[in-house]
């Protein structure tokens, strides 16, 4: 359909294609699939993210993320830009080969700032290899125990930028052996206030090997096709920046894609607003808007804010809000453009969701936020209350 794409699509085009919208997911390892990465630092509502994706009996449903997370189907790491992101498996170590190159480059000043040199990696990768060898999950605590006693992870009382030095050189440390596939995440265990704490379990035996060698000319091609998939209409700089990969890299990929004879759905482009943007269907036939008006509360680093940099605005405000702005993370959409923010409280046995809107709202967009409060109960499963106040958007 080159030509055919307009401005005020934009957001309904990502929406469907990101599965917020239309059919869904058929459940959680579907939905990270098919956005390829899920940015996932905020780890409660990060399932929420997947949850809010699937159909069937996994929508809305925490548990059936947590069992995909708890079996290995669905792996959390640094990877790409990088932060935390939910990964699938099977997508994993083609991914980590493609990006822990630039990764690995950028860690340099990084890693001078905290002493950390050549030896001191291969040597920690060797300690928290053994920790987590023979299908150990081992959280960060214990990680750091090990390091301590081979004595590479002195707790000297020193400060750097205002925070321990020891706890930089940890998490320094294991983002070096998550890169060089020593580490990736296990299984969640249960803390304090419903809350969970990550572990670490060893990446050989929960990642499968690739069926063949590494091609990086088609991994490239792979990542461009699923990325335009999942989150298209976008642009070549918002697939750069999203993957942290060059614009080169991503151009690359797509002639590597264009060229393939493989039967794919081609990816397809128009010029709108002063950019190109891309998109690849999939060759299905196209999903249908749901009936206006639709509420959606999204976290901040859900995919369709954190998937776009230069073309966010088609968001309708800003996002994720600066530290000092003094409203909720998380964003709050009607009919896919931004109306507000929201965050929750966890109590024992409750939550209480706190929503500062825009504008007031009209009868039928009042009922439209009473559903997605409704479905975020049914996430929580948990009694839910809703402070609402009204506030106009700063300009």
């Amino acid at each position: 359909m080159p030509g055919t794409l307009t401005s005020a699509a934009i957001p309904r085009r990502r929406l469907l294609a990101q599965r917020l919208w239309g059919p869904g997911a058929a459940d959680a390892p579907a939905a990270v699939k098919a956005l390829l990465a899920v940015q996932a630092q905020e780890y409660a509502y990060a399932r929420w993210s997947l949850a809010q994706r699937c159909a069937g009996p996994g929508k809305d449903d925490a548990g059936a993320v947590d069992s995909a997370i708890e079996d290995g189907t669905i792996l959390r790491t640094h990877v790409l830009r990088p932060t935390w992101h939910f990964v699938h498996r099977g997508d994993l170590r083609w991914l980590m080969m493609l990006s822990a190159p630039r990764l690995r480059a950028g860690n340099k000043s990084r890693d001078g700032q905290l002493g950390i040199e050549a030896e001191t990696v291969r040597r920690s990768n060797e300690v928290v290899g053994a920790v987590v060898a023979g299908g150990r999950h081992a959280t960060r605590e214990g990680l750091a125990g090990a390091l301590e006693r081979a004595g590479l992870l002195p707790d000297t009382g020193e400060k750097l930028m205002g925070s321990p030095l020891r706890n930089q050189r940890l998490a320094h440390l294991v983002y070096h052996a998550e890169l060089d596939e020593v580490l990736v995440s296990g299984v969640p265990r249960p803390a304090s206030g419903g809350t969970v704490r990550q572990t670490y379990a060893a990446f050989d035996e929960r990642v499968p090997r690739l069926p063949c060698g590494f091609d990086r000319d088609a991994a490239l091609a792979m990542l461009v096709r699923r990325y335009f998939s999942g989150h298209g209409p976008a642009t070549v700089k918002d697939c750069a920046l999203w993957s942290g990969l060059t614009q080169a890299d991503v151009r690359r990929g797509l002639a590597v894609a264009a060229s393939c004879t493989d039967g794919a759905a081609a990816v397809e482009s128009a010029a709108i607003d002063g950019h190109e943007f891309l998109w690849c269907d999939g060759g299905g036939p196209p999903a249908r808007s749901p009936r206006s008006p639709r509420v959606d509360l999204i976290q901040c680093y859900d995919e369709y804010v954190m998937g776009y940099t230069p073309t966010r605005s088609y968001l309708g405000g800003a996002a994720p809000a600066p530290a000092n702005a003094k409203v909720p993370s998380h964003v709050v959409l009607l009919d896919g453009r931004m109306i507000g923010n929201w965050q929750h409280a966890l109590k024992p046995g409750a939550a209480v969701v706190t929503l500062l809107l825009h504008r007031t709202l009209e009868d039928g967009e009042e009922q439209a936020l009473h559903s997605a409060l409704e479905r975020y109960r049914t996430f929580l499963a948990r009694p839910l209350s809703a402070d609402i106040s009204v506030r106009a958007a700063p300009r």
